[in-house]
């Protein structure tokens, strides 16, 4: 049934991500006629634009190909709030929505868990070159003695360091911990908190067998580790990203893996992705790929779903929304 509401002029929701639409359809149809769905009619920059014209609510897209940009922003007159469907924002202009009042949200923590697991799976997997194992079983080899050689780790003797202490950096710590690991941690701002122990960047760096990069994409991690600074690493560390690629650049993982600095890496980001089909991270054997799914698990989607849904009922209902990553107020108003 219906939700009952103040009559007055449905709220115009446009769907940006690749969702099917009965999926969206059935997601909001408690909120009855008080929303009405819009899609674009194509998948790209000339059907976003005409569809923003009527645009109050936005779900963005996860596949960051329909972002929102300064000049989209100004395509959108009546936007009033934008969710995205996941925890990243950096497809979308920040600083334009700011400037134009619009609150944008997203899913914090609704795939932390699932991301945290992987990234102590990765590290598992880089300690044991399980993936090194199981190429050379399959091709009709037997390399027990080569496998010991590569230098095998028991994960509880290395120390931990993670770059981004929110939601997916916690848990992860929290799990390594859990396994005996001694656990360090930068952020931009030190957390009371933390179970881990707060270093700065430079300190960590030089303290990680282990790096777990669990920090947004923003203006300010931009290229947060170049060359120099995968340098301060001990020999032989180990590299394990699950934020994004822009923050470590592909050919500073390459140099960094060359020169023996980093053992092995476990990348579920990329600064292009996909990475180019003769992309030599791609053939190397000490990496560990993956198309950019540590966070995709059936229950982070779930979670990620019931957010996504909550907050744009709060919306529409006169509710604060919640996880506002720009610092507006979270009361939705319409323009």
């Amino acid at each position: 049934m219906a939700a009952d509401f103040p009559m007055r002029a449905p709220w115009r929701i446009l769907t940006l991500s690749p969702l099917g639409k009965d999926m969206v359809s059935g997601l909001f149809a408690p909120l009855g006629d008080a929303v009405a769905l819009d899609f674009p009619a194509t998948r790209d920059r000339d059907g976003l634009h005409a569809a923003l014209g009527d645009a109050e609510l936005v779900i963005g897209d996860f596949t960051a190909l329909l972002a929102l940009d300064a000049e989209a922003v100004a395509a959108a007159p009546n936007l009033a709030f934008v969710q995205m469907p996941g925890v990243g924002f950096d497809s979308l202009d920040v600083d334009a929505l700011t400037a134009a009042g619009v609150p944008v949200a997203n899913t914090a923590g609704a795939n932390a868990r699932a991301v945290a697991e992987w990234a102590v799976g990765a590290a598992f997997a880089l300690c044991r070159h399980l993936v090194w194992g199981d190429r050379g079983v399959r091709a009709g080899k037997w390399p027990q003695h080569e496998l010991i050689a590569r230098g095998t780790r028991e994960i509880h003797t290395q120390r931990v360091g993670i770059i981004g202490y929110g939601a997916i950096g916690a848990e992860a710590a929290r799990l390594f911990e859990a396994l005996g690991s001694p656990v360090s941690y930068w952020s931009r701002r030190r957390r009371p908190e933390a179970s881990a122990t707060y270093r700065e960047l430079d300190d960590l760096l030089g303290t990680s067998d282990i790096l777990v990069l669990a920090v947004p994409l923003t203006a300010e991690t931009a290229g947060l580790l170049d060359g120099g600074r995968l340098d301060l690493l001990p020999p032989n560390a180990l590299l394990v990203n699950v934020a994004r690629g822009g923050i470590v650049s592909d050919a500073a993982v390459l140099q960094a893996l060359e020169s023996g600095r980093l053992a092995g890496a476990a990348l579920d980001v990329f600064e292009e992705e996909p990475p180019a089909a003769d992309h030599p991270l791609r053939s190397h054997e000490n990496v560990l790929l993956s198309p950019h799914a540590a966070g995709a698990t059936g229950q982070a989607q779930l979670n990620i779903i019931s957010t996504v849904r909550d907050n744009i009922g709060a919306a529409v209902q006169g509710r604060a929304v919640t996880n506002v990553v720009n610092g507006l107020d979270p009361q939705v108003r319409r323009h």
